[in-house]
């Protein structure tokens, strides 16, 4: 166990030094020609991805003190990155959201930083790629905790038939849904790419090498806007965080691809899901009762906004 420990901690050392000196951490930030400092891109980057956040839960979610958050807070809303309000419904926490500079100036990093990582992958071949996805992927698993490594991915062979199947044998089981739903989970499938890889994407959630996840973004009707659909995470997969790496997945290709919000529609039964849009920052915007899939319902739009117009 001591020798195992030993090797273990020397191979994560010369991976760091490694690593560090590859992405010029050492040199942060004139690496990336930016005034922020590594912990200040990090914060910036977390509420990029947020149109809300507390600072206590930015804190938590960091691992960050919270006088250094406090600091750090200030400095961005000094620079009107930042505005800052109390919770409507808990003056205790404290509410931050980046203005329109702040959202330029984190898209301007984020644009940085990703090719600096283009540059130093460009020199690999599709199997290094491979190998080194698979490879990060496991290191994450281990360190978070997943069981069996959590893995997000691109649809492959078959895997639009299984959101099809599982869609339709799930909400059946558990809201009592006809085989309506099923056949409009099969419409949507069937539409989903006439857009282009460029606006659309679908992910699959695999736990232990099988598909227990699934969410789409496809381009909607309205301008500058795409659409969340088909979040669906297996009974048995719940409770690990797969259904908000989902959505994260989700929102981040909606902002990179250039929309300006993302919506969804929902029904209000489908609680779990709903924690889930709230913590990734959507609001809700209109409920309306229906029925549909042979069951009373209320259905619900939700919005979040990715860019100021």
């Amino acid at each position: 166990m001591a020798d195992d420990l030993d090797s273990t901690v020397d191979e994560v050392r010369a991976f760091n030094r490694l690593y560090t000196r590859l992405i010029g951490v050492l040199d942060y930030p004139g690496q990336l020609r930016t005034p922020y400092t590594l912990s200040e891109a990090r914060i910036l980057y977390e509420l990029a991805h947020r149109e809300r956040a507390h600072v206590s839960a930015l804190r938590e979610d960091l691992g960050l003190t919270a006088a250094h958050v406090s600091r750090t807070l200030t400095r961005f809303e000094e620079q009107g990155l930042i505005t800052r309000e109390r919770d409507a419904r808990d003056a205790r926490y404290q509410q931050v959201a980046l203005t329109a500079e702040g959202r330029a100036a984190a898209a301007e990093l984020d644009r940085k930083s990703r090719e600096s990582v283009g540059r130093l992958l460009a020199r690999l071949g599709r199997p290094e790629l491979r190998r080194l996805r698979e490879a990060l992927a496991t290191a994450r698993g281990v360190f978070s905790g997943e069981p069996d490594r959590v893995r997000v991915r691109g649809p492959e062979p078959g895997d639009l038939g299984w959101i099809v199947q599982r869609h339709g044998a799930v909400y059946g089981r558990e809201y009592g849904f006809n085989a309506e739903f099923e056949a409009l989970v099969a419409r949507i499938v069937g539409d989903f790419g006439v857009a282009g890889p460029a606006h659309e994407r679908t992910w699959i959630a695999e736990l232990g090498g099988r598909p227990v996840g699934s969410v789409m973004c496809v381009r909607d009707e309205a301008p500058e806007t795409a659409r969340l659909r088909l979040l669906l995470v297996e009974p048995e997969a719940r409770g690990l965080g797969i259904g908000d790496r989902l959505v994260r997945a989700c929102v981040d290709f909606a902002r990179e691809a250039g929309y300006r919000q993302l919506v969804l529609w929902t029904n209000d039964i489908l609680a779990a899901a709903r924690r889930i849009y709230q913590r990734a920052g959507f609001e809700l915007v209109a409920e309306k009762r229906h029925h549909s899939y042979g069951v009373d319902l209320v259905g619900q739009d939700w919005r979040l906004t990715l860019r100021e117009t």
